[in-house]
């Protein structure tokens, strides 16, 4: 878990104007700067990025957030990954309370990635240059479809015959580097001693693959003639795992955007090919089964995920895969479908034989994960039989075990009841699924609390807006909250120990991060901050602290007001009395002081 005062430290060092510039071509209006929002299509300007406020805003969409923010939403990138990656363009180190790597060995593993990260943009630079006089290759991409523009866009290259043509690029093509970053392979005899290097990728049309940052992490190669294999993948590296990536990706982001939803395909010409006629909102596996990981990271960049798989059993298989890596996610704001093209065809190959109006209504009309659920669960089965109805039961129950409670899950146990003569309790039951919620009543959902209104509402915006003001209230000030009620406290006492925690350098930015991390409930107030002028501290802060005075001033005299009310004798109420009005001149004299200050 990274420290609260850490991501504050490192938002204050970060320009939220730089990060968001990288993507986003903004130009200076006013305090602010303006650009089109990155996360909706528009014609005219409506994104705002605050350089006061270190936060972004949009009036169109209203997406709004942090540089950290910024990264997650844009470039899909995990919480952690995306500070580390904000860390470590500004030279800091992210600590961890779990890291027990010694920091010697930790530097070397930073080492490492760098030469490795430097090795394949070499190589990709060379790759790149070889494919400009290579006809053969050249040909072949044409022959394919694809325009110079498409091919420059993918970076795509060419890796010439020839056993060591990387030597040229890599003065020390003995270093250990290459080998790390799987461009070379090393030849060893049966005693394990090195025999000779020689170059992975030969004769090969070069496809690389980057990661969210942009970087090229590997490579995947493809043979022009006949032979095996067709796909040449770089191996498991520092770097790359197969596991975790997705080709195109990078390239799709803005696309899959404006689509509202990504194509996930099979293989390299399938994306580049696809985006080449008019579907640049593609990505494919990368040579292994689509993973959980997978699916997590295409959730985050959209709320709609299309598989399209070719139509032959392999395709089949591969689509049932994929199926079970979604079961974990699955969500009812999320939809996710299977689409199956003829055996004979796959994505190029249809969009060429039939246009590209034929394949998208393919996609329109791509089968729903719960009717494929039930396809795959049913299909070799006969549902006239006890026994089959049976069978398709066993195949069914840990596909939906692997669901969370949803009212998708509820939908799909109604259809497999249906279809194997039960009742959606009777499935539930013999599943034992987590939370049943067929035939068991649910508990009625708690209510949130309520929001805040009046003077409280002042004060919580302005803690949201100013954190180090929570430094300027003592213990009379908190005390003086119960007034608003015990969930207005608790909410009060809650803001104030987030903002303490961000340290006295505290933003607005950084416990807006905060927030946004624990909930919805201050989204509301956070856009409206984000949206207004930079309000003043010091006359903020004056409010506040007069704020407080006035909530603790009302509250004595309701106290007087009860104590003449209670019918205790004057030497009962006595003590008490001198001590309310102790208190109240005391509130007079700071309220003067503070006055005569100005």
């Amino acid at each position: 878990m990274i420290p609260q005062s850490f991501i504050s430290d490192l938002l204050n060092r970060v320009d939220i104007v730089d990060v968001v510039g990288r993507y986003v071509q903004l130009k200076k209006g006013g305090a602010n700067f303006m650009g089109l929002c990155p996360f909706h299509n528009e014609k005219s300007p409506s994104f705002t990025v605050s350089p006061t406020k270190q936060f972004y805003h949009c009036f169109g969409c209203g997406a709004h957030g942090t540089s950290i923010g910024f990264m997650i939403e844009y470039s899909g990138m995990g919480f952690v990954d995306a500070v580390k990656e904000l860390a470590q363009n500004c030279g800091m180190v992210v600590p961890e309370q779990d890291d027990k790597i010694p920091p010697a060995q930790r530097a070397q593993m930073q080492a490492q990635s760098m030469a490795l990260s430097e090795a394949m943009n070499l190589a990709a630079d060379y790759y790149k240059s070889q494919l400009r006089s290579a006809p053969n290759a050249i040909g072949y991409l044409k022959s394919r479809g694809l325009t110079g523009e498409i091919a420059a866009r993918f970076a795509l290259g060419f890796a010439p015959n020839g056993w060591d043509n990387l030597r040229s690029v890599f003065p020390n093509y003995e270093a250990l580097a290459l080998v790390e970053a799987g461009l070379v392979i090393d030849r060893v005899d049966e005693e394990g001693n090195h025999r000779k290097r020689y170059d992975r990728f030969r004769e090969r049309v070069m496809f690389p693959i980057r990661n969210t940052k942009g970087q090229v992490i590997a490579f995947g190669g493809r043979i022009m003639e006949q032979g095996e294999p067709k796909y040449l993948n770089s191996p498991e590296t520092p770097l790359f795992s197969k596991g975790h990536e997705l080709y195109g990706l990078f390239e799709a982001r803005q696309a899959i955007r404006d689509a509202g939803y990504v194509l996930v395909t099979e293989g390299y010409m399938d994306v580049v090919a696809l985006a080449q006629m008019g579907f640049p909102q593609s990505v494919a596996t990368l040579g292994t089964a689509c993973t959980s990981t997978h699916v997590q990271k295409l959730l985050r960049q959209t709320d709609t995920v299309i598989f399209s798989f070719d139509g032959d059993k392999a395709g089949r298989r591969a689509a049932q895969r994929a199926l079970e890596a979604c079961l974990p996610h699955v969500s009812d704001n999320k939809t996710i479908k299977f689409l199956f093209l003829p055996a004979e065809h796959d994505p190029d190959s249809y969009i060429r034989e039939y246009g590209a109006p034929a394949f998208e209504q393919q996609v329109h009309e791509a089968m729903p994960l719960s009717q494929f659920l039930l396809r795959v669960v049913s299909a070799e089965h006969d549902l006239s039989e006890p026994e089959g109805r049976a069978r398709v039961q066993f195949e069914a129950k840990p596909l939906l075990q692997a669901m969370t409670p949803s009212a998708l899950r509820l939908q799909i146990v109604r259809g497999l009841a249906t279809m194997t003569q039960s009742s959606p309790g009777e499935i539930e039951q013999l599943y034992e699924l987590s939370k049943p919620v067929a035939e068991v009543r649910r508990a009625p959902q708690r209510s949130s609390r309520p929001q805040p209104v009046g003077l409280e509402l002042q004060i919580v915006r302005h803690l949201v807006a100013h954190p180090p003001l929570a430094f300027t209230i003592d213990e009379a000030g908190l005390g003086a909250f119960t007034n608003f009620g015990e969930e207005a406290a608790e909410r009060l006492y809650q803001l104030i120990a987030a903002a303490i925690a961000l340290g006295p350098q505290g933003s607005f930015a950084a416990l807006a991060q905060h927030l946004k991390e624990q909930g919805s409930e201050y989204d509301g107030i956070i856009s409206e901050i984000a949206a207004e002028p930079e309000s003043d501290f010091d006359a903020i802060k004056t409010y506040l602290s007069s704020a407080i005075r006035q909530i603790r001033t009302d509250a004595l005299k309701a106290e007087l007001a009860q104590l003449f009310a209670s019918g205790l004798s004057s030497s009962e109420i006595g003590v008490r009395y001198r001590e309310i009005t102790a208190m109240q001149d005391q509130l007079l004299r700071e309220a003067e002081a503070e006055l005569s200050a100005r």
